[in-house]
């Protein structure tokens, strides 16, 4: 079989799947979008993202870690484990007053959503309740919150809801195969299972994953399927090139192919078109270049500031100037 032919076989079966409006996307359908030739993926996704959002305008968030390091879980690329030496120190939650203040600071740097993270495996319940004053305060100063936590029960989500939180971000990180040979402490169903009691609380869900972890594209193709495929696509969606860190056991993966990881934010965009994809950790180490084929792809929020919980992030002034190049503002702007 040519490849020509080949090419009409795939995009006649993404085309069968979009006109048919199909509630789930296959492996193989994805796989099919992450094979297809680069300007036709590029196209696709574009149109997916000027037919749902301004292409021109960015969704600015600031991620604060409110409590560092000391997690129980074994995830294979966080330097933030416990049994990893990875030179990050363990501390105690952050006082109520004090992420307030970063909050506020966040904002006047030009911050839409206000993401604090907690290196637990789940909260404890005089934990989740400074947390939610948390919530309260930055609310009140206009923004969107978003809290990451780890694994929660349905009165927990409850619990969160009533506080205000806006979005909850639980990654699956991976392709249901691939998960095993990265984290072995929680399943890739108890993921699955906080995911749907975070929805059920009327919360929206911030869920992603990282790519550059040895896993293949089937693996890829898993993950974003897995996603779109879950009974509301996430609304926000994170996707992360491997911050390769020292004393982690994927502390010497080799960097993932910019072209290759343009293809997954592309993939994403296609598959959950409605959902803002966030172009997520291991910016700092992205050329402008590769950063501007992922905004071409449909990737429309970053996080912005110099730190992401305990890894480096692309320099708010290098943001400023990387926009203005390209012609891009943050939302509302």
């Amino acid at each position: 079989m040519t490849l020509v032919k080949e090419f009409e076989m795939s995009a006649a079966t993404l085309d069968l799947v979009i006109e048919t409006a199909a509630p789930r996307w296959s492996r193989d359908a994805v796989a099919a979008l992450l094979a297809l030739p680069f300007p036709e993926l590029m196209f696709r996704a574009m149109s997916a993202h000027r037919a749902n959002f301004d292409p021109k305008q960015v969704q600015i968030s600031t991620l604060l870690s409110i409590k560092t390091g000391g997690c129980p879980e074994d995830c294979g690329y966080c330097p933030q484990a416990s049994s990893y030496e990875t030179g990050t120190k363990a501390s105690k939650l952050m006082a109520v007053e004090a992420v307030l203040a970063e909050a506020r600071a966040a904002k006047e740097k030009g911050a839409q959503r206000f993401c604090m993270g907690a290196a637990w495996r789940s909260p404890k319940d005089h934990d989740l309740e400074n947390v939610c004053s948390m919530i309260e305060g930055v609310k009140q100063m206009g923004l969107e919150t978003c809290v990451t936590l780890g694994m929660l029960t349905g009165e927990q989500s409850a619990r969160l809801k009533d506080a205000g939180l806006d979005y909850y971000n639980h990654n699956l990180d991976t392709s249901p195969e691939y998960y095993g040979r990265v984290i072995t402490t929680r399943t890739y169903q108890d993921r699955l299972d906080t995911l749907a009691n975070v929805r059920d609380a009327g919360i929206n869900v911030c869920s992603g994953g990282i790519v550059g972890m040895g896993e293949d594209d089937a693996d890829r193709a898993g993950l974003i399927a897995t996603l779109a495929s879950l009974p509301v696509a996430p609304e926000s969606v994170p996707i992360n090139a491997l911050v390769a860190v020292e004393g982690t056991p994927l502390g010497k993966s080799e960097p993932i192919d910019a072209i290759d990881f343009v293809r997954v934010i592309a993939a994403a965009r296609i598959t959950m078109p409605g959902s803002y994809i966030r172009l997520s950790a291991g910016r700092e180490a992205m050329s402008d270049e590769a950063q501007a084929l992922c905004f071409l792809a449909g990737a429309n929020s970053i996080f912005h500031g110099d730190k992401l919980l305990t890894t480096k992030n692309a320099t708010v002034s290098h943001d400023e100037a990387l926009f203005g190049k390209l012609g891009l503002v943050p939302q509302g702007g």
